[in-house]
């Protein structure tokens, strides 16, 4: 039998274990009790990492939700069913991922630079900001020069008809110090992270067989003038504090009915890249990228020809595609063939004469979707605003080319803008694709974020709505999305 004073001792070391564990279990780190100095997205990130629960922001055909983070509890578990399955495999991974995003032509920086300051300044932070409710765009297109979509013709070095200046004498930005430098620069304060692709949709008049912006070939005499322009281009851009990530040679160089443009053949690009570009660029000690055809996906063999030139082919980063014609697969037809060479989806434009829901699905396909699953490092929409006429444009500039945003006494977001947020905001540069199979009509694409965050961007192609599975490291979440509706998932 124990003593009193044994038992008495007993009870009390009873009673400091029990208060002990209390404290311990008060002290446990809880996403809700979190303090102050702990952001809100801190304790979403917490939360998110103890329960496995998967983020989903939808888009809709009929427009009832745009964009939308979803209050659903979507969390990974051990259970079964017979619904489709998509599988996320971390241990498949494929290229890494500069960006997506659309061109500011000229007449974008017009519209946008003609907003009240307070209004620009949101709408720009919306765009580019990396936080909240922007949507995070990482990549933009230039003009070297007008495009279609400028107030007006014009180049970097124009000469009064008859002259010449093959030294460049008279090069100068000018044009762009109004609108398209001061909308730039304020877009790379708030993201300085933003890359720059810069495109020229034709030389000047003067070095062209025909004198004219619309049409007509590179000069032979003036492949050397013309490499040094792409030279004091990118100095002269850096000079104002820009760094330009990589050019093309000719916005697609097989059209020659815009207005601007150059009609340029494989064997011509070839050796304009080979004899004058890439050692202009090299002696100039530049690092910019070049990047060749820069058209449509129904001709491969154009840049197939120009990478099998060896000459040609050190000076190049790789090529880039839209898809006005052809098949976005001929992006991997051609990374077959040169797989140490990038590949670039730089231009899709949405129409006016569209419809919400018949956009938005082709392009998640083939414009996000496929092109990421064909390799590319990057996928850019056309034109980034334009007023409420469709405008600014060059005489015989395009009439029905639907900017992602329409400026006007206010801002209407139209369909480009959901399918490039879909992507942009959550896959961000250096990223990586990750494997995933594609069950039935559920187009999709994954990746890993620099943060370790997985993201899968699902479109359901069929008419109806589909339940199916996302699965990950053998737990599945189950998932509904109505007939052409694109949901974004994420989760660490």
């Amino acid at each position: 039998m124990r003593s009193p004073v044994k038992r008495y001792s007993l009870a009390i070391a009873i009673l400091i274990v029990s208060f002990l564990w209390g404290v311990a279990s008060s002290c446990r780190l809880n996403p809700d009790s979190l303090t102050s100095r702990d952001s809100d997205a801190g304790a979403r990130v917490t939360a998110a990492a103890a329960t496995g629960s998967v983020e989903f922001w939808l888009t809709t055909p009929d427009k009832s939700a745009l964009f939308t983070k979803q209050a659903t509890n979507l969390v990974f578990s051990n259970t079964t069913n017979r619904y489709l399955t998509i599988d996320v495999d971390t241990t498949q991974t494929f290229q890494s991922i500069d960006g997506f995003g659309f061109t500011l032509t000229g007449g974008s920086a017009y519209v946008i630079n003609r907003m009240s300051t307070a209004s620009r300044d949101a709408l720009l932070t919306e765009l580019f900001g990396t936080t909240g409710n922007a949507i995070g765009i990482s990549y933009l297109r230039l003009s070297i020069g007008a495009s279609d979509l400028s107030p007006s013709v014009f180049s970097y070095n124009d000469m009064p008809a008859g002259q010449t200046d093959p030294n460049l004498t008279n090069f100068t930005l000018d044009m762009e110090r109004p609108d398209l430098l001061p909308v730039l620069k304020q877009i790379l304060t708030i993201n300085p992270a933003v890359k720059l692709v810069a495109t020229p949709w034709s030389p000047p008049t003067w070095m062209k067989s025909n004198n004219s912006s619309v049409g007509g070939t590179l000069k032979p005499e003036y492949y050397g003038s013309y490499a040094n322009y792409f030279v004091k281009y990118i100095q002269a851009m850096k000079a104002e504090g820009i760094a330009i990530d990589a050019i093309t040679v000719q916005n697609e160089p097989l059209n020659p009915n815009n207005n601007p443009s150059m009609y340029m053949t494989a064997a011509e690009q070839a050796s304009f890249i080979k004899n004058n570009l890439g050692p202009a660029l090299r002696t100039a000690g530049l690092t910019t990228k070049i990047i060749l055809y820069d058209h449509n996906c129904d001709n491969p063999n154009y840049p197939i020809a120009i990478l099998n030139d060896p000459a040609a082919k050190q000076y190049v980063d790789g090529s880039g595609f839209h898809l006005y014609a052809g098949d976005i697969r001929a992006m991997s037809q051609v990374r077959n063939a040169h797989p140490d060479k990038n590949l670039y989806f730089t231009e899709q434009y949405t129409g006016t004469n569209g419809n919400f829901g018949g956009d938005l699905k082709w392009h998640l396909k083939n414009v996000v979707i496929g092109s990421a699953r064909n390799w590319s490092r990057n996928a850019l929409e056309w034109n980034l605003a334009t007023d409420t006429n469709y405008g600014p444009r060059t005489p015989g500039g395009c009439t029905t080319c639907l900017g992602a945003l329409t400026i006007g006494t206010s801002v209407t977001h139209n369909v480009s803008y959901y399918i490039i947020a879909h992507a942009a905001k959550f896959v961000r540069p250096g990223s990586v694709r990750l494997g995933s199979n594609v069950p039935g009509t559920l187009h999709n694409v994954a990746f890993k974020t620099p943060d370790g965050s997985k993201v899968l961007i699902v479109l359901n192609e069929a008419r109806n709505s589909q339940t199916f599975n996302i699965r990950f490291r053998g737990k599945i979440v189950s998932t509904t999305l109505t007939g052409g509706a694109v949901g974004t998932y994420v989760w660490k």
